[in-house]
Formats: structure tokens, C-alpha cells, sequence
């Protein structure tokens, strides 16, 4: 296994064992200055995953730093881009629908991607250059990189052609044009069913072939996207930029994603 893949499985395992201890606490809720909620949770998952990250020679975007000025970042070719929690609205409301995401980006485009459900010990990991995409699920979040390997099992999503096109929809978002694409494929004829998660999970759905395409039509963030498109990607998804046409980029002036569709190849 690819040495950063392993630093990142370990780091989101570990992550996701902090996380759960204050999940499971009456915990506080702090607003930032973006409106976004922010918890302890957050914090100390992302002081975990630094720990790890930084023995390596990577330098690290993640929504809880404070985020180095373009001037240096576009310098960097190769970087780390994480949240700690992922679908902090959905741990919040104790969901579980709440992911440890961490990626590994050069030259703006995904190499390795890490995400930890740590409610359901659910990992997904992927190494875009050798087309490998896994998940195994865990009995506990102390798993060593060994057992997940051996547990491990080759994602495969959807390739079967069907009338019938399960639409990945958020819990917290919706956009009228998200509204507007399920009523295009309506209008093709096709039948339209909507599978609703939480956080990267969107993601996971298609690579797991329990959906077929996520639009989304509102805001995210860099760190909201990264681990998922290397796990897609790795599984010949892809997700294109609604702006360029092409796949989303990272590391840029503007952490800020243009929309995108995640679906796969054709």
C-alpha cells in the first residue's frame, strides 16, 4: 500500500475515535464566522489528523486551519486537503451521517483519497494511479491497517444500463436546480428515484454502485470534495466541473468548488 494512503487511513481512524468520544457527550455548538457550526469535535479530530499529516513532507489545507495566502500554496505541487468532519450540521442532529475526509492532491488533481464514517466504522480508500477503490467496514475504530486491507472489498458501482436513475440528494441542501436536473431526466423518460446522505457520502453511494449521479447545484468547499473525487475517480467516476467541463481541480486562489455532477464514465 502506498505509504501516504497508510498515514491517512491511520490518521481518520484515530480522527474517528475523538470524534465519536465527544459525539457521544452533550456537547457545544460554536458558530464561525462563515455561519458554518463548529464543535469540539472538530477540533480535536483535525489536531489528530495534523499530527499524522505533518511527518510527512506535505504541507495541509483543511477547513479548521487557518489557510495559508495563494502566494505560497500555488508553490505547492503536492498537498494534503482534509475536514475533519465532514457534515458537522449532520452530527449535530446525531445522525451518523458525518465522514473523516482526507486527500492527497498534486498538481491540483486527487491521488489518494481516505473517508471514515466513524458512526458506522464504515472506510473507503483509494489510490487514483493504480485504479483501486475499497471499503471495509470495522468492529472497531483501534483496526490496524493490516485488518482493513484483508477485510477489504473492491468497490464496483453501477454499470448495468436501467431506465430507473437513483439520484443522490442531500439532507441539508436541495437547490432549485437540482430540482431542475431530476425533472430533465424525468423528461427524458427516465424514472427518477432520490437516495438521500449526508457529508462525502454522496460520493461513496456512487462508487459503491448504490447510486447513479450527484448533482450538486450549491456551495462547497475544497476539503468538502477532494477525498471523494479520489475515491470516485479511482473507479473510473467522474466529477466534472459545471464551469470548465472538466474535473474539479484543487489547490486553487479560491477554496470554493464550482458545481459539479459526479456520474460515471462513458
Amino acid at each position: 500500500m502506498n505509504k501516504h494512503l497508510q498515514i491517512a487511513i491511520e490518521a481518520s481512524l484515530k480522527a474517528g475515535e475523538v470524534i465519536m468520544q465527544v459525539y457521544d457527550t452533550a456537547f457545544d455548538v460554536e458558530i464561525k464566522d462563515d455561519k458554518s457550526p463548529l464543535t469540539e469535535a472538530d477540533k480535536r479530530a483535525n489536531d489528530i489528523i495534523n499530527s499524522f499529516l505533518e511527518k510527512t513532507e506535505f504541507p495541509i489545507i483543511s477547513e479548521e486551519n487557518k489557510q495559508t495566502d495563494f502566494a505560497q500554496r500555488k508553490e505547492w505541487k503536492t498537498c494534503w486537503v482534509v475536514d475533519p468532519v465532514d457534515g458537522t450540521k449532520e452530527f449535530i442532529k446525531r445522525n451518523g451521517e458525518f465522514t473523516v475526509n482526507i486527500a492527497l492532491v498534486t498538481d491540483g488533481i486527487p491521488q489518494l483519497g481516505v473517508i471514515y464514517v466513524p458512526a458506522t466504522k464504515d472506510l473507503y480508500f483509494a489510490d487514483v494511479n493504480t485504479k483501486q477503490g475499497y471499503k471495509s467496514k470495522l468492529i472497531t475504530h483501534g483496526t490496524s491497517v493490516e485488518k482493513v486491507l484483508e477485510i477489504a472489498l473492491a468497490l464496483e458501482p453501477n454499470t448495468k444500463e436501467s431506465n430507473l436513475v437513483r439520484v443522490v440528494g442531500s439532507r441539508s441542501h436541495m437547490s432549485q436546480e437540482t430540482l431542475d436536473f431530476i425533472d430533465s431526466l424525468k423528461n427524458d423518460g427516465k424514472e427518477v428515484e432520490i437516495v438521500s446522505k449526508g457529508s462525502s457520502l454522496k460520493f461513496c453511494l456512487i462508487a459503491e454502485g448504490n447510486a447513479d449521479v450527484y448533482p450538486r447545484f450549491a456551495p462547497t468547499m475544497e476539503w468538502d470534495t477532494a477525498a471523494g473525487q479520489a475515491i470516485c475517480n479511482a473507479v473510473n467516476i467522474e466529477v466534472i466541473s459545471k464551469q470548465t467541463n472538466v474535473s474539479l481541480l484543487y489547490n486553487k486562489e479560491n477554496l470554493l468548488n464550482p458545481w459539479f455532477l459526479v456520474s460515471k464514465t462513458n
